[in-house]
């Protein structure tokens, strides 16, 4: 009994110490991304000089779900099961699909976000690549988000250690590219939410102007509602900023805050409404004066952005709301915005399209 005893407590020693060894690897490997770091910037050689001022153009954001997204995929975080793409093969396979898809909306510009370089979730498959080459006569932008240790969780398939960052293509040459980093949680949730940016690219305008193009993906996983409100707060500074400077201003992505208010009420089946912390209502009575929220609805089709992925997608039954859109300053014109309905074949998300004019509309 003594024998067993002390074999039983070596077993529950060592596991302790190589547990604690694991959660001290996590914390001592962890850093940030340091802020106003410079964005790769590839500029194509057809890309235009300039976009023209007072033509209609349109900018699409989607968030792409690291590529593993299909319809039937669950994610662990959110409840689910799954923490990687299922293969390399079906990851490239879903990466065509996307590049595909974001081809026949034919915008000036996109803003994708959730863009893995390299990681354990993505078979160390390049997306940005995939990306940059598939859109070779547009200019390229690519700011990393994060770089998380290895997570051994769950235990069966663990998510492992992941590279993601936010890709800018634009129509025009992109004169500049910066990364700033956004607040982040402190303690032990800047694990679970990693690190977070936006990125800010530079687009000359023909009427002299620059648009300041705005990439941005919020923190999804947070508890403290503090963060989010400091991490908007942070890009109203900069946007108002750049309006105050004359230049044009958009910023779109994945603010993961419901656009839509409450969009319980906007789409059949949903009734866990504002419960999921990444769909808390956008609080839009703090947007400042000269910048207005764009969220895409219409009442006739109701197509929301976003899915949970506690259960692959069926349709009335999954969760689903809108997190994906656009804030503009009020020197630019929108036209329209639309989610586009892909009934999340590539990714959680579906994309948005913002249509907008620039300067004096042409006769």
């Amino acid at each position: 009994m003594k024998k067993a005893l002390k074999i039983l407590l070596v077993i529950l020693i060592a596991a302790v110490l190589v547990v604690g060894a694991y959660v001290a690897y996590v914390f001592l490997s962890y850093h940030r991304i340091e802020d106003n770091r410079k964005a790769e910037i590839n500029n194509a050689a057809g890309a235009a000089e300039s976009l023209e001022a007072g033509r209609e153009l349109a900018v699409t954001t989607w968030n792409i779900g690291f590529g593993a997204y299909v319809q039937d995929y669950s994610f662990f975080m959110d409840g689910g099961k799954e923490s990687r793409a299922e293969s390399e093969e079906r990851l490239l396979e879903n990466m065509e699909d996307i590049t595909g898809t974001l081809d026949k909306f034919d915008s000036d510009l996109y803003l994708i976000q959730e863009v893995d370089i390299g990681g354990t979730r993505t078979w160390h498959v390049d997306e940005s690549r995939i990306i940059r080459e598939h859109f070779g006569d547009m200019s390229y932008a690519f700011a990393q988000n994060y770089d998380s240790p290895y997570l051994f969780y769950p235990l069966a398939s663990p998510h492992g250690a992941n590279k993601s960052g936010l890709v800018t293509l634009s129509s025009g040459q992109i004169t500049d590219s910066v990364r700033r980093s956004l607040p982040i949680q402190s303690g032990f949730n800047k694990i679970l939410d990693l690190d977070r940016c936006f990125n800010v690219s530079r687009i000359p305008v023909s009427d002299g102007k620059e648009l300041v193009l705005i990439n941005g993906h919020l923190s999804a996983y947070t508890t403290d509602p503090k963060v989010n409100e400091k991490q908007l707060n942070m890009i109203y500074d900069t946007m108002l900023e750049e309006y105050e400077a004359g230049n044009y201003v958009i910023c779109g992505g994945d603010f993961n805050k419901d656009l839509l208010g409450d969009s319980s009420k906007c789409f059949e089946g949903v009734t866990l409404g504002s419960d999921e912390n990444w769909c808390k209502p956008f609080p839009v009575e703090d947007i400042p004066d000269k910048i207005s929220l764009v969220a895409a609805y219409d009442d006739k089709t109701r197509v929301p952005s976003c899915r949970n992925a506690d259960i692959g997608y069926v349709k009335g039954k999954t969760f689903v709301c809108t997190v994906d859109g656009f804030l503009v300053t009020d020197n630019v014109k929108v036209v329209g915005t639309e989610v586009r309905n892909e009934e999340f074949m590539c990714s959680d998300h579906n994309p948005v399209t913002l249509n907008f004019l620039l300067g004096k509309q042409n006769n």
